[in-house]
């Protein structure tokens, strides 16, 4: 397999065992479905799916990196950094994500009560039914509670209204620390990548602050070319890979058929000027 930047590789989707809809085998069928020549499945503060992921990418003729997506707090919001090619089975990993994990079902609760006061009941027992994994009760599963019991009619329409800070049901929680969640995965054997750097709203003083920080902990990669990005943000983020002599990944961070912008293999590659992060993972690609 050619590792160069033209690789079709979808390093950044979800499943039922964090907040996606599909199992771990559907996602791989997809995928392979999609033209996708390398994944990897990276469920939310969680690698519960590994085992599976892997098992499912061997079958459907899939070459395989481990993965996850860590929520750290940083300047006051939730950045998300994704581990490739690690152990899954390290302890250190393990532990630190189950205790990042903690604390959701009592903030779940909470989200549940202050949507009561707005008058929607049964939040809670709702998002529920939309969880594969309780250790992982997120906002997202209550925005599907909230559309499919007709409180508004899309997803979208959900983060205008609810949820987000300010609004009703939003509680925050503590996340892991950037230093420790890049820790975790560089001392698995893994390499850390900012997720979907776009999406933050930073000014540029505070995105030069995260990256730098990020790299004085051993971060190493970016995501440039992913589903939430427009076409002028690959072209920035490509240039701040190159600047900050940082690796190039790329995913379309699908969680479900019905909600995600991008499907499994279906974004444009990365540009050949980059280099690509599973370029610096060929080691630890499964096949």
């Amino acid at each position: 397999m050619n590792l160069d930047a033209s690789l079709n590789a979808d390093l950044h989707c979800h499943s039922v065992v964090s907040d996606g809809t599909l199992t771990p085998e559907a996602l791989a069928e997809r995928a392979k479905a999609g033209g996708v020549q390398l994944w990897s499945l990276t469920d939310h503060d969680e690698i519960g799916g590994q085992q599976r992921a892997i098992d499912a990418a061997r079958a459907a003729g899939l070459a395989y990196l481990t993965g996850t997506e860590i929520s750290v707090s940083f300047a006051g919001r939730v950045v998300h950094i994704v581990g490739l090619g690690f152990d899954h089975e390290a302890p250190e990993l393990i532990e630190g994500l189950r205790a990042t994990r903690g604390g959701r079902g009592a903030r779940a609760r909470e989200m549940a009560a202050s949507l009561a006061r707005v008058g929607i009941h049964g939040a809670f027992e709702g998002a529920l039914q939309y969880v594969g994994n309780p250790e992982l009760i997120s906002r997202t599963h209550f925005a599907r509670f909230l559309v499919d019991a007709g409180h508004c009619s899309d997803v979208p329409e959900v983060f205008r209204r609810y949820l987000t800070d300010g609004k009703p049901g939003f509680v925050p929680h503590k996340w892991a620390a950037l230093k420790d969640a890049v820790g975790w995965i560089t001392r698995a054997g893994g390499i850390a990548v900012i997720a979907h750097p776009g999406r933050y709203g930073f000014t540029p003083t505070e995105e030069y602050a995260l990256i730098t920080e990020f790299m004085t902990h051993g971060g190493r990669g970016i995501e440039v070319v992913t589903g939430s990005h427009t076409a002028a943000e690959f072209q920035q983020y490509a240039d701040t890979a190159l600047e900050f002599g940082l690796l190039a990944s790329r995913g379309s961070d699908f969680h479900c058929p019905d909600e995600s912008r991008t499907d499994l293999g279906a974004l444009p590659p990365l540009a050949d000027r980059l280099t690509p992060v599973w370029a610096e993972l060929a080691e630890r690609i499964k096949h």
